[in-house]
């Protein structure tokens, strides 16, 4: 485990938010459930039955805390509340008071109701189902975050000394356009921010560096950084830079020396989906990191994913990130 994966157990458990796993019958999620309670890293509401929640835990040889929460999907006195919510938010796009009923009764919209409700701090699923069907729910019922154009997602990059770099976007929107890559290097900025601590340094990556080639998809990141420098002008960004210019000192002074962020980075935005999902696989594999995410950001309130594959330590290190992305939502 890296010093910055120790460090997000830590910073989270400060942070005691409540966390939703709507994937309770799932022995992988039990697990993790069991872990960030006895850990204080964050209270857990599962979304199932008491009695089915224990039952299944004992089967499966975990013992949960009597303090684990739980909130059976369609029970209760909230069933009203989020079913009008989801309802009142979508009916100018087709929704009907019935299909509002039978989606909310649905674990997925059930733990997205209870955020967006305020109930929990955020969700984290994924284990048994597919990204774009966690992302669905998340999008209709929670809603993109004020400035935000498109939901995206980044990688935490991280190594046993200590380095932590964010890789955007390597999961989630295949060739954005300008306006949405600006919104993936501010959103990927603030993710960074809240997870280190450290002030971001962002690069836009291309296979060019200040207009030393000259191409429409150099041209797309360029337009790109114009926005982020109208919408954020204190943030530290550049672009068109490439990879080694952004990362390595000596080549970021010789390539572009007015540069702030040229030689320093530790944000790193893709242009495309191609680029950043091959990226975060050979630094993790070839380089040594371990990579935490996707991270998925742009939503009004932390909403995150797992993959189908993964172990129940990465349900436990997604929902550490989830109450700090919470705490930065919240301010």
């Amino acid at each position: 485990m890296t010093p910055f994966i120790t460090q997000l157990r830590e910073n989270a458990a400060r942070e005691a938010k409540t966390i939703v796993l709507p994937e309770a019958v799932d022995e992988r999620i039990l697990r993790a459930a069991a872990f960030l309670d006895e850990q204080n890293i964050c209270r857990v509401i599962l979304a199932v039955s008491e009695d089915r929640g224990r039952a299944l835990a004992d089967s499966f040889g975990i013992r949960l805390p009597e303090s684990v929460l739980f909130s059976e999907p369609g029970k209760g006195e909230n069933v009203e509340k989020f079913i009008h919510q989801l309802y009142e938010r979508r009916r100018d796009r087709g929704m009907t008071e019935d299909l509002a009923a039978e989606l909310v009764r649905q674990p997925l919209y059930w733990a997205a109701s209870l955020v967006a409700q305020g109930e929990a701090d955020g969700s984290v699923a994924g284990a048994m189902n597919t990204t774009a069907d966690v992302l669905r729910a998340a999008l209709q019922v929670v809603g993109l975050q004020a400035g935000s154009e498109v939901v995206s997602s980044v990688f935490m990059m991280s190594w046993e000394d200590g380095r932590v770099f964010t890789y955007g976007d390597c999961a989630v929107v295949p060739y954005p356009t300008a306006p949405q890559l600006a919104s993936i290097a501010i959103d990927s900025a603030q993710t960074h921010q809240d997870l280190t601590g450290e002030e971001a340094r962002v690069a836009l990556l291309s296979f060019s560096t200040k207009g030393s080639a000259e191409h429409e998809r150099i041209e797309l990141v360029q337009e790109a950084l114009e926005t982020v420098k109208r919408k954020k002008s204190l943030l530290a960004v550049d672009g068109e830079l490439q990879f080694d210019a952004a990362f390595v000192e000596h080549i970021g002074r010789g390539k572009a020396p007015e540069s702030p962020v040229a030689g320093k980075a530790n944000v790193f935005i893709f242009p495309n989906l191609d680029a950043g999902n091959i990226s975060y696989k050979i630094t993790e594999r070839l380089g040594g990191a371990t990579a935490t995410g996707p991270i998925i950001q742009g939503f009004a309130k932390p909403m995150n994913d797992v993959s189908r594959g993964c172990k129940w330590e990465d349900v436990v290190d997604t929902a550490a990130v989830c109450a700090l992305m919470s705490e930065s939502a919240d301010d």
